[in-house]
C-alpha cells in the first residue's frame, strides 16, 4: 500500500524509535520527539512500538491513502479530519480506500503523530527507519516530507488485521469508522503551554553558585526560537557557574540540561548528539520527557527536584501502564 502526500504541513519526517546501537560510532539516535505518543499510537493499529510513523510538527500533512487503512493519531491535537470527518486522538480509525486525511495547526501541543497499520516501510539505514536530516540518514533520503512522496506501507501484523477488523465493523453507516475504545487517559499526559518538568541532579550541578542552583528551582524559563530537534535553548535569568573548568567531553543524553558559557540551558532533545563539553547539570526524568517534547518557542517550563529513585519508581509505573495497555489490545482481539 502506498500513502501519498498532497501536502507535507510545516515539518513532518518519519521516525521509529531510533538507532539505538550507534552513539559510539557517534551517531545520533534520533527517533521521536514524543516516544510515548509513538508507541501507544503504533500499539492502537497492532504494530510494534517502535514501527516507524510520521511525526509533524506545527501543521500537520496531507495525506492520501489508496486502500483501506487503520491508523491511530497521537500526541498533539493537530486537528486532523478525514474526508472532513473530525477525527479523535489515542483511538483505532479504519479509513476506506481513497480516503484523504488533512490536517491543520496544532491546538495542544507541537508534535502529532500518524501511526499506519504496518508501518512506514522505508528503507532501514543502520537499523533503524528514523530521519537524521543533519546527516541526511532514514526516512525518505534523509530530509522532511514533501508534497508527491509516495511512501510505502508495510504489511500489517495479524493483530493489526483483527483490530481493523473489528473497528471495521463500528461503521455503521458511516463510512469512517472510529473504534469504540482507546488508550486510558491515565497513561496520556495533558499537554500546556507552562509544565513542571522534574530533574535529576547532573553530574556537575555543584558547579552552579548558590544563587543560580536556587534560579534554576524557582524560576521560569522560555523556549527559546532556535530550539529544535537537537535541543532546546531555554531563555530567562541567566544561571553562574562558582568556577571555569575545563570538562571533558562525556556521554549524554536524551534530557541531558547543559549550561554553555552565556548562561542559558540546553536541554538536549531526540537528535542529540552523543557527547558533550558544556557542564551536565541536571538530567529530565524520563517520563516528563513527553510533556516536554510537546513544547514550541514561545512556552514556559518550571522545574523541581527529583531524586534519581523516585524518577526511576515513576518511568517503571509508566513502562507497566504500557504493558498492561499492550496485554489489553491483545486480549481483547485474540
Amino acid at each position: 500500500m502506498i500513502c501519498h502526500v498532497l501536502h507535507p504541513g510545516q515539518w513532518a519526517t518519519v521516525q521509529d524509535g531510533g538507532r539505538t546501537r550507534h552513539q559510539r560510532e557517534g551517531i545520533p539516535v534520533a527517533g521521536p520527539m514524543d516516544e510515548l505518543a509513538l508507541r501507544v499510537a503504533n500499539l492502537l493499529v497492532g504494530n510494534d512500538e517502535r514501527a516507524a510513523a510520521l511525526e509533524c510538527t506545527l501543521v500537520g500533512p496531507t495525506l492520501r491513502f489508496d486502500d483501506q487503512t487503520l491508523i491511530a493519531l497521537g500526541g498533539a491535537d493537530l486537528g486532523v479530519t478525514a474526508d472532513g470527518k473530525a477525527l479523535p486522538l489515542w483511538r483505532p480509525i479504519c479509513l476506506p480506500a481513497g480516503t484523504t486525511l488533512s490536517a491543520a495547526s496544532a491546538v495542544r501541543g507541537c508534535r502529532g503523530y500518524v501511526a499506519i497499520a504496518g508501518g512506514v516501510d522505508v528503507p532501514m539505514v543502520l537499523g533503524s527507519r528514523a530521519t537524521y536530516v543533519r546527516a541526511s540518514l532514514g526516512g525518505v533520503d534523509g530530509r522532511a516530507l514533501r508534497r508527491g512522496d509516495h511512501l510505502p506501507v508495510g504489511a500489517p501484523s495479524e493483530l493489526s488485521r483483527r483490530i481493523g477488523a473489528a473497528v471495521a465493523t463500528q461503521r455503521g453507516r458511516e463510512r469512517i469508522a472510529i473504534g469504540h475504545w482507546g488508550a486510558s487517559a491515565s497513561l496520556i499526559p495533558f499537554y500546556t503551554s507552562s509544565v513542571v518538568i522534574r530533574l535529576v541532579d547532573g553530574a556537575h550541578v555543584q558547579l552552579l553558585n548558590a544563587e543560580s542552583r536556587d534560579r534554576l528551582w524557582s524560576g521560569e524559563f522560555r523556549i527559546g526560537a532556535q530550539s529544535d530537534r537537537m535541543g532546546y535553548r531555554l531563555e530567562g535569568v541567566p544561571l553562574e557557574l562558582t568556577e571555569q573548568r575545563e570538562l571533558l567531553s562525556e556521554a549524554v543524553t536524551f534530557g541531558t540540561v547543559q549550561l554553555p558559557p552565556g548562561g542559558n540551558p540546553i536541554v538536549l532533545m531526540a537528535d542529540r548528539q552523543t557527547t558533550g563539553g558544556y557542564p551536565r547539570i541536571a538530567e529530565v526524568a524520563a517520563v516528563d520527557l513527553p510533556l516536554l517534547a510537546q513544547l514550541k518557542a514561545g512556552d514556559r517550563v518550571r522545574f523541581r527536584s527529583i531524586s534519581l529513585e523516585d524518577a526511576q519508581r515513576l518511568y517503571l509505573a509508566r513502562e507497566d501502564n504500557i504493558r498492561q495497555v499492550r496485554a489489553a489490545i491483545a486480549l481483547r482481539h485474540h
